[in-house]
This record gives structure tokens, C-alpha cells and sequence, in this order.
């Protein structure tokens, strides 16, 4: 796919990170049986439910958002005929919710007025598909549009709401599909103001402020940060979303200590590489007794290969603002989910018993858990990251495996 917004501006290419580019698609221009039935079925649920899941909460908040998409398209990757996405769907959709009219209209130029308003989802919705008309149906114009060009570019709360229009707008670009990404920009809109993230990645003297320790390793600051003692707060009593504002308001400094504490080598390809093995240990390593996962600790893992997707397509002076704005929200993620024990040698050494990637894929296809978005589309960032860096030691190979091997769903 060309590149979608280096046009944008001049900028030099000094502080890009250069990796590896995940394999794209083109699905807006289906072929084959499948593909128009991952096509048709994306723009069914396009046109019949809402981003955000409200679920039962007494103040109408959001508790998650509208997963399928993700499912699709990686049961699809993974080799779903027409029959199998079909049925995924019928399966799946009614967990969902109907779209709700918005209290009102998001038009002209008071859009940024309704930023941050979830009960506006429908309105932004029709307010970026309106700007698709006036643009031709050019969808990558409005992106660069809201994301870069507007008076409040929306790239800077991208991480927002636990990086889901994050993954959501990797996810459009990987699979050229302008409805998707219609609905990351309303995601990200919706969750602009979340824990004030724009705040970080608009202001660059928060991530200049002098740490107390510097390291390259990953490991080795969230090590500091589980027995950092600042973090100590009665509020935070279970693990939880709910959690991120606590964090942010109560140890704020704290937080920026540790992300500052990153350092950025000269080899930025090896410490992108570094961090997103150590992000896999993050989720893979901190299972309870009864091998049931955190999927909160799952959204740092699913944002980095977002970012990777992303890469080739945004200007490369903002590459490492975007690592940054990551880091930043992973470490919150992190101290909101009770800060638990991670092992970290827990994959190198892991037996796979001769089990390999076709194996994967009958257990994304027809496994037990075939059924669970999360469960798959973990199985195809892992295949997706592997096959990136020729994972030649096997390391995304070994950490499938072993997700599988032990998967009992998800913890409460």
C-alpha cells in the first residue's frame, strides 16, 4: 500500500523508526468468495452497531468496545472460508449494541466542541463520513485530514481509551477498508480527553523532564515500577480501566519518571524489536493460577503491532512521539492492573513439542476458543510479528504456543 500521510509535510527521516512492515491487504476491491464476505459482513456491522459498548452500567459509560471487526479480518488472515465468517459473525454480533441517535449534530468547524462526548459517536460518525463525500470517497485524505491537519490533530489521543482507536486505525490500513477507519476516527474523537493524554504528546517537555535512573530495558522499568512504593494508593483496590484516571491524576509524576527513564539507542529498529518481545512477556508472563490471562494487559501488545502497521504510513518525525505516547499509556496499564509479577523467561525456554504455526491456525480456525476475538486475534499478531522479524529463534512461535496451550480465558 503507498504511503498514506508522508505527503502531509516536509520532515526529516532522521528520527524514524525503520522496521519491518507488516503484510497489507486490500479488501475494499474483493475477489475471491471470502473476501466479499469479509467485506460485506465488516460494512454489515458497520452499518448496524455502535463502536462503543455501553453493556449495563448504571452511568451509561462505556465498558469496551466494538471488537468484531478485529475478528473477522483475523479469522479471515488466518484462512476462514465464506461459511466459517459467516457463522462468526451470526455468533458474535448480537453481543453487540444498535447505534443510538447523538444528542445532536457534529458539524462545520465546532466539531472539536463535542471531543471527548461518547453519547456523540453516531454524530462523529456521520461527520467523517460527510467529509468522505466532499473528499471523493478518498479516505486516506480524511485521515491525514483529522489526524495530522486539523486545528486539534487527533493523532495525539490515539492511545486513549486503552489504544482501541489505535488498533482500530492499524487495522483500516492493513486491510485498506475506509469504513474501518471511519470508525477509528470516531473512536479516537470519542476518547480524546481520556487521562488527558493529548496533554503528553502535545507538550514535549513532559517526556524531556530528567529521570531519576535511564536504561534501555524494558524489563528492568517495569521491574522498578512493581516495587515502587509511590504507586501505593488505597483507591486502587481492584485491577481495572477504571483505574487510568486514578493513575494519572494521583502519580503523575511518578508515571513520567519511569517513561522518561526509556532510553532511545542510536539502534532504534533492535530497541523497537527489544520492547515489543518484553511487551509479550508483559501479558504472557503475568497469567493467574488458573491460566486465565488480563486482557488489559493484552492492549500493550495489540498497540505496538499497531504501531508497527502504522509506521510506513505517518511521517517519520513523529515516530517516536507515537512510541512515546505508548510507552506512556502501557506503563499506566500497567500500574492500573495492580502492577503483577512478570516472568520474563517464561517463553525463551518453552517446549513447543513439535507444534508450529499450522497448528496455530486450527486453533485460531477450530479450536475450543475459536469463537473468542481476543483469543484469535492475539494468535494473529503473534503470527503477524513473527513472520516481520523472520522470527528465526522462534520466540513469537513459542509464545503462540504457549498461549494456547494454557489459555482458559480471561480474567474478571
Amino acid at each position: 500500500m503507498a504511503s498514506l500521510l508522508s505527503k502531509i509535510l516536509a520532515f526529516s527521516s532522521s528520527n524514524s523508526i525503520r522496521v519491518p512492515t507488516i503484510k497489507s491487504h486490500d479488501i475494499e476491491n474483493p475477489v475471491e468468495k471470502p473476501a466479499k464476505t469479509l467485506y460485506h459482513l465488516v460494512r454489515l456491522n458497520h452499518i448496524n452497531h455502535s463502536v462503543w459498548i455501553r453493556g449495563d452500567t448504571p452511568d451509561n459509560s462505556t465498558t469496551s468496545h466494538n471488537f468484531l471487526p478485529q475478528h473477522l479480518v483475523s479469522a479471515f488472515l488466518f484462512g476462514a472460508d465464506n461459511y466459517a465468517l459467516d457463522n462468526l459473525y451470526e455468533a458474535n454480533s448480537g453481543l453487540l449494541e444498535p447505534w443510538k441517535d447523538a444528542p445532536g449534530e457534529v458539524v462545520g468547524s465546532d466539531w472539536m466542541d463535542f471531543l471527548g462526548k461518547r453519547e456523540y459517536e453516531r454524530a462523529f460518525l456521520d461527520l467523517f463520513e460527510d467529509s468522505l463525500v466532499e473528499e471523493g470517497y478518498d479516505w486516506k485524505v480524511v485521515l491525514q485530514k483529522y489526524l495530522f491537519s486539523a486545528k486539534q490533530p487527533l493523532i495525539s489521543s490515539i492511545t486513549a481509551g486503552l489504544g482501541r482507536p489505535l488498533i482500530h486505525l492499524a487495522l483500516a490500513l492493513q486491510m485498506s477498508i475506509k469504513d474501518i477507519a471511519m470508525e477509528a476516527l470516531t473512536l479516537v474523537a470519542t476518547a480524546y480527553y481520556d487521562n488527558d493524554i493529548l496533554k503528553y504528546s502535545d507538550d514535549p517537555s513532559y517526556f524531556q523532564a530528567e529521570p531519576i535512573y535511564k536504561t534501555p530495558s524494558v524489563p528492568e522499568i517495569l521491574g522498578k515500577v512493581r516495587t515502587d512504593e509511590r504507586f501505593t494508593n488505597e483507591a486502587l483496590i481492584t485491577p481495572g480501566e477504571h483505574n487510568m484516571a486514578i493513575i494519572f491524576r494521583d502519580h503523575e509524576a511518578a508515571l513520567l519518571d519511569h517513561c522518561n527513564a526509556w532510553m532511545f539507542p542510536s539502534d532504534l529498529t533492535t530497541h523497537f524489536r527489544d520492547s515489543q518481545k518484553a511487551i509479550v512477556s508483559l501479558f504472557l508472563g503475568t497469567s493467574n493460577s488458573e491460566n486465565k490471562y488480563d486482557k488489559c494487559l493484552l492492549y500493550p501488545l495489540l498497540m505496538s503491532h499497531a504501531i508497527q502497521v502504522l509506521f510506513p504510513h505517518i511521517p517519520g518525525k513523529v515516530h517516536i512521539s507515537l512510541v512515546q505516547q505508548w510507552w506512556l499509556t502501557t506503563l499506566a496499564i500497567y500500574v492500573a492492573q495492580l502492577r503483577p509479577d512478570i516472568d520474563f523467561d517464561l517463553i525463551e525456554g518453552y517446549d513447543m513439542e513439535g507444534k508450529d504455526w499450522n497448528w496455530i491456525r486450527q486453533q485460531a480456525l477450530k479450536g475450543p476458543h475459536a469463537m473468542d476475538a481476543y483469543f484469535v486475534s492475539t494468535l494473529r499478531v503473534l503470527r503477524e510479528l513473527g513472520e516481520a522479524w523472520e522470527d528465526l529463534e522462534g520466540y513469537y512461535l513459542k509464545a503462540a504456543v504457549k498461549f494456547v496451550d494454557v489459555f482458559d480465558g480471561w480474567q474478571s
